[in-house]
């Protein structure tokens, strides 16, 4: 994975909470640098990069980082400055791309939480899938879980609490409704898998 290729970012310390003095995470820095910090997608972005630090640990060490990469910046495609193609999956992983982080990072971004099937909503899946061919995976299924487990302000949800405060918030003509509404049953089936990996991970 490449991280350090990312633009040297202005963005400080505070910004995900922290004091100055300390590191902050390559993703994290740039996921603030890109998005409103004063918003509800940004708590949502810290909600779930720090789940998927608390989780790093039960994956292998190889890809530990690039779970916690993919998590501060899985929702960077909303920011004003990346929208391109209205579907934010797909226009983060170009940016990332663009900017030389690794394919792995980029695909991970691509194709979090079932963007497939909002792709096909929008007509972009060939080109989604073209450029950035789905990972089947311990780490893209635990990027769905802490995405999927975390609230619009970063509160922690069970998968069904999510899907029903995403159906609310979007109306029901709207494409993210409808591909939410069609993508629950995958969703669901992921987190489950995931919560059953947790759970066998546990001490007895």
């Amino acid at each position: 994975m490449t991280l350090q290729r990312f633009r040297p970012s202005t963005c400080a310390a505070y910004l995900v909470g922290v004091p100055t003095s300390i590191d902050v995470h390559p993703a994290a820095a740039e996921a603030a640098r890109l998005l409103d910090v004063d918003s509800d997608r940004w708590q949502h972005v810290v909600g779930v990069g720090e789940r998927a630090e608390s989780l790093a640990h039960t994956l292998p060490g190889g890809v530990r980082e690039l779970l916690v990469s993919a998590a501060w910046l899985h929702d960077i495609g909303y920011a004003p400055a990346l929208h391109d193609t209205g579907l934010h999956s797909l226009d983060g992983a170009r940016y990332l791309r663009s900017i030389g982080a690794s394919q792995r990072l980029c695909r991970l971004v691509a194709h979090h939480t079932a963007s497939i099937v909002e792709a096909e909503f929008r007509g972009l899946h060939e080109v989604l899938e073209a450029e950035f061919p789905i990972e089947h995976s311990d780490v893209a299924d635990a990027l769905t879980y802490v995405d999927m487990t975390t609230g619009p302000k970063g509160q922690p949800l069970t998968v069904r609490e999510r899907l029903a405060e995403i159906l609310e918030r979007y109306p029901r003509d709207h494409v993210v409704h409808q591909s939410i509404r069609r993508a629950s049953p995958s969703i669901i089936a992921t987190v489950t898998r995931v919560e059953r990996r947790l759970q066998s991970s546990q001490p007895r």
